[in-house]
């Protein structure tokens, strides 16, 4: 096959151009508020939150019949829910927040195992969950994938210079007066909308992985938040095309594809950044 052939092939099925438009748009969506998590060390608030939406979406699926275009509006609400309780458990009873999110992860995801275990179709339905169904994207499910990654970029850089205080000087915040208490639950409804928006990308399993690894892989390149942003975003968009492409040339899962070619990206940035530091400091002793 030729190069162009190889490129063009797959765009024939209607499918593979709604899961590539989907991937670009929630890597899009993950790198910009996945900075966020990386900057402020919520990555175990990311995977936790991930994995607390499983019974809503089991729930959902349970009482819509198995209805899949209805599950992203259960895993949103979810998503919200969990993010909220777990900054006002982490806060009315004075125990730290990772405490807080390992009992609320832990309870939510075991009781969503229970939900769908109930299921006829146990094996099935628990992979799609799990690792994701970017294929099985349809044309409403794009409009609304869209629809909220535009009011979430919408968010952020409309409060961008609020949340840029609250992320590198929460002391400052405070001096300047910002309602901090109000911008950090947005900024865990946020979270936990990219979670929701995401889902049915790469399941709740590797949520975390496109949440984190691109803007890891863009904090190691740059220290300027706009273009770690950007950066970021481009990683993610190109790990959703790539790991399409692998998905359908190789015959492998889209999410796991995705999340592999993602965290690739991460380890040629580590790479780059190490051997870079190993040149300055050879020519710093020479």
């Amino acid at each position: 096959m030729t190069f162009f052939e190889i490129i063009f092939t797959p765009l024939q099925y209607s499918f593979m151009v709604r899961g590539i438009t989907a991937a670009v748009l929630t890597g899009i969506v993950c790198a910009v508020v996945g900075v966020y998590v990386v900057l402020r060390g919520m990555a175990f608030f990311g995977d936790a939150l991930a994995h607390a939406i499983l019974p809503g979406v089991a729930v959902g699926y349970l009482v819509t019949g198995g209805v899949r275009e209805t599950l992203f509006w259960w895993g949103t609400g979810t998503a919200v829910i969990v993010s909220l309780a777990i900054g006002a458990v982490s806060r009315g009873a004075k125990i730290k927040e990772d405490t807080a999110i390992g009992v609320i992860f832990a309870g939510m995801f075991a009781l969503g195992i229970a939900i769908i275990s109930t299921m006829r179709s146990y094996t099935v339905d628990l992979t799609h969950f799990l690792f994701g169904d970017v294929l099985g994207v349809s044309g409403n499910q794009l409009i609304t994938i869209a629809a909220f990654s535009g009011v979430i970029l919408l968010l952020v850089i409309g409060f961008y210079k609020e949340f840029l205080v609250l992320t590198f000087d929460p002391t400052l915040a405070a001096t300047l007066r910002i309602p901090t208490r109000i911008f950090e639950y947005l900024q865990l409804v946020l979270i936990a909308l990219t979670i929701a928006v995401s889902f049915q990308a790469v399941g709740v399993a590797l949520m975390v992985a496109m949440l984190v690894t691109p803007a890891a892989a863009a904090y190691l390149l740059t220290k300027r938040l706009p273009v770690m942003m950007i950066l970021g975003a481009m990683i993610a968009s190109a790990s959703g095309v790539i790991g399409l492409y692998l998905s359908y040339y190789v015959n492998v899962a889209s999410g796991p594809a995705i999340v592999l070619t993602t965290t690739l990206f991460f380890v040629l940035a580590w790479s780059y950044k190490t051997i870079q530091r190993r040149l300055k400091r050879r020519g710093s002793f020479a």
